[in-house]
């Protein structure tokens, strides 16, 4: 099954569920996707701003000893509750070799608790870098932040999803998905932000970026 495929596919089991939580679910996304003003975001030529974020295992990670390495493959994910999120996750495993060998570091960015991350790369069997970005701060400096309707409180506990345990709080705010290529001198080459969260950049589309860089 492609990639387009599978995300076809969530979509669909999406559209199945009760009329009810469905509805909600496109509804919300429907109504970021109409916001949400992508020259907001963080563009190309800015500078990254300079973070200092938990790794799943509690290390602390800056973008200083990042850079340091080279060049940098960022994506922003919601939280590991979002079945597009864990399929992108699944997508840049995929090429991380192809990364790693033209000297680019991969990391994955959420909201999410270290124990929650932890749990995410186990159970996804990631090789890459997971950070916390614990409230929000690092996303909110980016222009990428976006607060989900109160409606969609009642679907999340009817999925069993507890936002609150993830992620420490109950702000209900989440990333909108970004990725973005640094490079080492900590300067935005390209980025790609999508409000839709159904649709995600194709990974490959990212191997072109470092080939250009």
């Amino acid at each position: 099954m492609s990639l387009d495929e599978q995300y076809t596919a969530i979509h669909n089991w999406i559209k199945a569920r009760p009329i009810s939580e469905s509805s909600a679910i496109l509804k919300a996304k429907a109504d970021i996707v109409a916001s949400f003003d992508t020259k907001t975001a963080i563009q190309v030529g800015s500078t990254l701003p300079s973070f200092t974020l938990p790794s799943a295992t509690g290390a602390q990670i800056s973008s200083a000893s990042l850079l340091s390495k080279g060049p940098l493959l960022i994506t922003f994910y919601r939280g590991s509750w979002c079945p597009f999120c864990n399929l992108a996750l699944r997508s840049f495993q995929s090429i991380l070799p192809k990364m790693q060998s033209n000297g680019v570091t991969f990391i994955a960015i959420s909201p999410e608790l270290p124990d929650t991350s932890l749990s995410t790369v186990e159970k996804q069997q990631l090789e890459f870098t997971v950070l916390s970005d614990v409230g929000n701060a690092f996303a909110e400096q980016l222009g990428i932040l976006y607060r989900q309707p109160e409606e969609l409180r009642g679907v999340f506990q009817g999925l069993g999803t507890d936002l609150r345990r993830r992620n420490g709080d109950d702000s209900f705010v989440v990333p909108v998905p970004l990725t973005m290529l640094v490079d080492g001198r900590g300067v935005v080459r390209n980025v790609h932000v999508e409000p839709d969260y159904f649709v995600r950049l194709d990974p490959e589309v990212t191997l072109g970026w470092i080939e250009e860089l």
